[in-house]
């Protein structure tokens, strides 16, 4: 059976839920923090630097990574200074490309080599991977971020495509390969098993953690049980 404790991979959780946030924090599973404008909207954040800020008082000691949300390059670059000044565990999210298609790399390289500590995300193919390496080499800590889940929500196994990351990102002191947008507690192990560095997960997938090792047979007469005690509540007959 896996064991949580034999994990290398770092736990970084993915969200905008205070609440959420603290209580992941005083996991020690939990190594880090992410998060996105779309988390952002979906919990109601209305002053994006104040969110921050406060998330950062609250969690001063472990990476958290807050995106920028122009589409113009400059406005980007703009967006970028000011998140990092916001402190030294920050990490700022540049996504792989504009909504025009246009490649970031060039943004992304201009940060990274003045110090600014980039995660890049939204990548899907090797070739943004090979791409975001070269840009990201030679600069500050970085996170290479792959959405590995929505690569399988097109029913592509991301597993290759995730060690073929690992493998590249491996010659490049400095650069961390993220496991993004996991669909189940799974694929924790499996980012584990090819030398991910990271993987970030919302609570939800974050909670299942405390069923790794569970004995299957009694799973079973729990999940049994869970449908006799729903119909009961039902009230069915036949």
């Amino acid at each position: 059976m896996p064991s949580v404790a034999d994990l290398k991979i770092k736990l970084f959780a993915d969200g905008a839920e205070k609440k959420s946030m603290l209580e992941l924090y005083a996991n020690p599973l939990i190594q880090g923090f992410t998060t996105n404008p779309t988390l952002m909207r979906k919990a109601n954040i209305a002053d994006y630097q104040a969110f921050a800020l406060d998330t950062l008082a609250a969690i001063p000691d472990r990476p958290v990574s807050f995106e920028v949300f122009a589409d113009d390059f400059s406005e980007m670059e703009r967006q970028a200074t000011l998140i990092d000044s916001w402190g030294p565990n920050v990490y700022v999210k540049i996504p792989v490309t504009n909504m025009q298609r246009e490649s970031a790399c060039p943004l992304i390289n201009k940060l990274s080599h003045r110090g600014v500590k980039v995660n890049v995300t939204a990548i899907l193919t090797l070739e943004q991977v090979r791409e975001v390496v070269c840009a990201l080499e030679g600069g500050a800590p970085s996170y290479v971020s792959v959405f590995a889940g929505r690569i399988a929500d097109t029913g592509v196994d991301p597993v290759p495509m995730m060690a073929e990351t690992v493998r590249i990102a491996r010659r490049h002191p400095g650069m961390e390969v993220i496991w993004a947008s996991p669909r189940e507690l799974l694929n924790v192990f499996q980012a584990d098993s090819i030398g991910c560095h990271v993987i970030t997960a919302t609570p939800d997938v974050l909670k299942k953690l405390a069923l790794v090792g569970k004995d299957l047979a009694e799973y079973s007469l729990e999940t049994v049980r869970m449908f006799g005690d729903d119909a009961a509540r039902s009230g069915f007959s036949l």
